[in-house]
């Protein structure tokens, strides 16, 4: 569990970026929060730069769509999901629980059976 900020340091509209095991966006959406990955799966960007309007992020260098409640990309040049992380509040201050990232996990599995 990694502590963010106090609920009234991020209004809605706004976003921040958190480092966990990686670098973590956390979204304020009307007062809802949601916390995803910070890096567009599209191509190295900052989706805590991105625009965002309602549950979903532009990201700005490319203008792929996620949906922040899901993680899914709803348009290209993004193929592939973001993850998504749960978010907490306790005693005002937001709190991401970052996930494992079992797909890099995977990835790194397959790269060295493919060497072994």
């Amino acid at each position: 569990m990694v502590a963010v900020c106090r609920v009234e340091e991020l209004p809605p509209g706004e976003s921040t970026r958190v480092w966990a095991d990686v670098a973590v966006a956390v979204f304020n959406a009307d007062g809802e929060f949601y916390a995803v990955d910070d890096t567009c799966t599209h191509q190295d960007a900052s989706l805590s730069e991105g625009f965002l309007e309602g549950c979903f992020v532009e990201c700005p260098l490319h203008a792929a769509f996620f949906d922040l409640r899901t993680g899914m990309p709803t348009c290209l040049p993004a193929k592939r999901p973001v993850r998504t992380h749960p978010v907490t509040i306790e005693d005002g201050v937001i709190h991401v629980h970052v996930t494992a990232n079992t797909s890099q996990q995977s990835e790194n599995a397959q790269e060295q059976e493919a060497v072994a």
